[in-house]
C-alpha cells in the first residue's frame, strides 16, 4: 500500500470531497464526474495506491445507484485489486449486488457471502432485503 505523492493528495481529497457532497445529495451524475476526475489524476499502476481504492469504491457505489451494474462490476472488480480492497466488505457488497442485478446469481451469491463474513449484518444495514436473502440459498 503506498501512499499517493503530497502534492496529489491534496486535490484528489478535495475532489473526492466533492463528489461525497454531491452523492449524498443524491447528485449522482455530478458526483461521478468529480470521482472520475480524481481518479484520472492518480499516477500510473493505479493497484498501488490507497487512493484508488477510496475512488473506485465510490464510483462503483455510483454506477450502482445509477443502475449501472455492468461499469459497477468492473470497477469494483478493480477495486478489489486494490490496497485492502479484497477484504473490504463493503466493496464485496456492492459488486456482489452489481452481479445480482445482471443476473449472476452464483456470483452474487459468493461474493455476498463474503461481504457478510468480513461485515456481518451491519454490512446488509441498509440494504434491500433481497441482498441478504441470497445468503440463505
Amino acid at each position: 500500500m503506498t501512499a499517493l505523492p503530497s502534492i496529489l493528495h491534496e486535490p484528489v481529497q478535495a475532489l473526492l470531497d466533492e463528489g461525497d457532497e454531491l452523492f449524498d445529495q443524491g447528485n449522482f451524475d455530478s458526483a461521478l464526474a468529480r470521482y472520475q476526475e480524481a481518479f484520472e489524476m492518480l499516477p500510473l499502476e493505479v493497484e498501488r495506491w490507497e487512493a484508488s481504492t477510496w475512488l473506485l469504491t465510490a464510483i462503483g457505489d455510483t454506477h450502482f445507484q445509477l443502475g449501472d451494474w455492468r461499469q459497477g462490476v468492473d470497477t469494483l472488480a478493480l477495486a478489489m485489486r486494490c490496497p485492502q480492497g479484497a477484504e473490504n466488505p463493503f466493496i464485496l457488497l456492492r459488486l456482489g449486488q452489481c452481479e445480482l442485478e445482471m443476473g449472476r446469481e452464483e456470483a452474487a451469491r459468493e461474493l455476498l457471502k463474503l461481504a457478510f463474513s468480513l461485515g456481518g449484518d451491519e454490512v446488509f444495514e441498509d440494504e434491500d432485503d433481497k441482498y441478504r436473502a441470497m445468503l440463505d440459498n
